[in-house]
């Protein structure tokens, strides 16, 4: 029985993060992109990185990345550079409109939708309790 309310639990919480308030499209429709090109976008501005190792963040191949990186970069999203450290290297980075694009996704992304914000406070309290202590085990 504790399975199956486990079960039933989880199908409503995926159903209200990927169905009901799915921000995915509302991110892509926003910046008329990809979701994986603002996954990067997002990672890039967190931290310069190269090219391998944004395709281990994204989880993507290497050639993959390459396309990902080189349309943001015709965007005017992010640029090349040549890695302080190695020459031979790249560095990607993004520019300050990949940064304003990044936190405007960030913004979209976070915000709590309409039913989890009219909850009342001891009840957002208690789910926050147990979302606390889910994302701790």
């Amino acid at each position: 029985m504790s399975e199956e309310r486990a079960e039933r639990v989880w199908r409503g919480l995926r159903s209200l993060v990927l169905e009901r308030h799915e921000r995915r499209r509302e991110v892509c429709d926003a910046l008329g992109m990809s979701f994986i090109r603002v996954k990067a976008l997002r990672s890039l501005a967190a931290s310069p990185k190269t090219m391998r190792e944004l395709a281990a963040d994204l989880l993507i191949d290497a050639p993959y990345a390459t396309l990902v990186v080189d349309d943001l970069v015709r965007r005017g999203l992010a640029r090349r550079e040549v890695h302080p450290e190695d020459r031979r290297s790249r560095i990607v980075r993004v520019t300050p409109e990949g940064t304003e694009a990044a936190a405007r996704a960030d913004s979209i992304l976070s915000a709590p939708p309409p039913p989890l914000l009219s909850l009342p406070p001891e009840d957002l309290d208690t789910l926050d309790r147990i979302v606390a202590r889910l994302l701790s085990g």
